[in-house]
């Protein structure tokens, strides 16, 4: 069975998402959710869900060796990135070479970048009278943002909509896409 470590900052509907994806298949165990917020919702869901949840501070996050070593113990195939907004530092990605990937809600390379998370992202694309929008999953690397483009998928945007339409659709996006091309990254190898 392959093993997956999910990565995830707030309320975690990305990553039950892909735990449930993932339990019903039964092909991909999410060994752990790793948090950076102790209040975090995305911890109660992990509970619900019988799933393990750690959460770390940032001194144990750019520790050179904490988090890889915790990493290395739980043996994931792949490091999947949920809704998590801290920079991955180099030693983290360094010890998992290739195998960290995040989604981003906006087509890359547009709308990246550090600060540009959740409803900036939306707001940005309303302001600039965009006629689409999507998703984004790439590698990670030592950039926001900048890591080689996986998969994108598009999604039009309506006359009248609202940065909070846009991110529902957006949403809707994720949630379809994200756990499926996890499975074939994990799969293809």
């Amino acid at each position: 069975m392959k093993r997956i470590v999910l990565f995830a900052s707030g309320s975690g509907t990305n990553a039950e998402n892909i735990i449930k994806y993932f339990q019903e298949k039964g092909t991909v165990s999410v060994v752990a959710v790793l948090t950076n917020k102790r209040d975090a919702f995305v911890i109660d869901r992990c509970n619900s869900l019988n799933v393990n949840a750690l959460y770390f501070n940032r001194s144990a996050f750019r520790d050179q060796d904490c988090l890889p070593d915790i990493l290395q113990s739980l043996k994931p195939d792949l490091i999947v990135l949920a809704g998590f907004l801290w920079k991955i530092p180099p030693a983290l990605i360094d010890s998992f070479p290739g195998k960290i990937i995040n989604i981003h809600p906006a087509l890359l390379p547009k709308y990246g970048g550090k600060g540009m998370y959740g409803s900036r992202v939306h707001e940005a694309v309303l302001e600039n009278r965009e006629s689409e929008t999507g998703i984004t999953i790439h590698y990670v690397n030592e950039a926001y943002d900048e890591g080689a483009i996986i998969f994108q998928e598009r999604t039009k945007i309506a006359r009248g909509d609202t940065a909070e339409q846009i991110a529902d659709k957006v949403h809707a996006l994720e949630y379809e896409h994200y756990p499926k091309v996890i499975e074939q990254l994990l799969f293809s190898s």
